[in-house]
């Protein structure tokens, strides 16, 4: 039973990288013109129309969007137009805080998520998952980096970034009940919860007006940025790498693992995105982050070493031979 958990925690990390991957994708996107509400515009509603096209194009597909309730459809566009307010509120903080307490703060959420989902989700069991979680969140800390000394943080920053992991971990907790889980169990194992066939598409179509009805709220334009020439790679990328298979990827990992759980793997995405980025834009890495990436990789070990040893081949016990008596 418990190597059945390696593909779906495989596919937690497949997301958390993929979510990763977004700010790389904004460092080629930003010079031509675009700021960050124009991005998400176009990668929600990109993601939406993409995956809607593949969905219709897919018979199963067809087939989970005609069994979609009104009550589900509604529950799914809800939950999308929900986690506008996530993205609100993380880059809202950015005008008064630095990135690195805005990444700090909302790497909070693995917490919250465990904490809600005893409440409202399955809750992890036994004394591992907890340990695990003190050493990634330490290890979140440390990657992500201080605060520095000689600047003091608004208020307003403050009260955003802290909203952000909140809302993010609500939106977590709403779409794993959508998948089915419960305080029983997962949604794998209730069987009971919405497609990802038709809960991401029509979610991501939330998220699509969500953002649109930003943009009119803080009094731009309706239509976001036209998309130039040199951006429409990076904007592609940012909409499918980026959108679609992060937010699909954890939805259906979720629903394996549970929410609390799938959340702890998440904590890989920081420092993924710090390597890369070393890597990529030759930023160094200090030795701190060296030492959090290690821990956060530690705690994931800590987490699911069980599901991860049981996959390796076990030895078959030799029979003892018979003893032969002679008559």
């Amino acid at each position: 039973m418990r190597s059945s958990r390696l593909p779906w925690i495989l596919l937690v990390v497949v997301s958390a990288i993929g979510y990763g991957s977004g700010s790389l994708f904004a460092k080629a996107i930003y010079p031509t013109g675009f700021d960050w509400l124009d991005l998400l515009v176009w990668r929600h509603l990109l993601a939406a129309l993409i995956l809607g096209a593949i969905v219709l194009a897919l018979p199963a597909g067809r087939a989970a969007l005609r069994s979609l309730t009104r009550e589900r459809a509604l529950r799914s566009f809800a939950i999308g137009l929900f986690f506008t307010a996530n993205a609100a509120t993380y880059f809202g903080s950015l005008t008064w805080i630095d990135a690195s307490l805005a990444g700090l703060m909302t790497y909070a959420f693995p917490a919250i998520v465990a904490v809600l989902s005893i409440f409202f989700a399955h809750a992890p069991s036994g004394p591992r998952p907890w340990i695990a979680l003190a050493i990634a969140t330490t290890g979140v800390v440390l990657g992500v980096g201080g605060i520095p000394e000689a600047k003091e943080p608004a208020l307003i920053g403050l009260v955003l970034g802290i909203a952000s992991p909140i809302i993010y971990s609500c939106y977590i907790i709403l779409a794993a009940r959508l998948g089915g889980e419960t305080k029983s169990g997962t949604g794998a194992s209730g069987r009971g919860g919405t497609s990802p066939l038709a809960a991401i598409p029509v979610s991501l179509f939330g998220t699509a007006v969500g953002m649109l009805l930003l943009r009119a709220a803080l009094g731009r334009d309706l239509l976001p940025t036209p998309i130039p020439d040199d951006a429409l790679l990076p904007i592609i990328g940012v909409a499918t790498i980026a959108g679609i298979i992060p937010i699909g990827a954890f939805y259906i990992g979720a629903q394996r693992l549970g929410a609390a759980r799938a959340a702890l793997i998440s904590t890989v995405e920081p420092i993924f995105t710090i390597v890369a980025a070393g890597y990529l834009f030759s930023e160094s890495l200090t030795a701190v982050q060296l030492v959090g990436g290690a821990l956060i990789l530690g705690a994931v070990l800590v987490a699911e070493w069980g599901a991860i040893r049981s996959v390796r081949p076990k030895r078959t016990p030799r029979r003892p031979k018979r003893r032969v008596t002679k008559n």
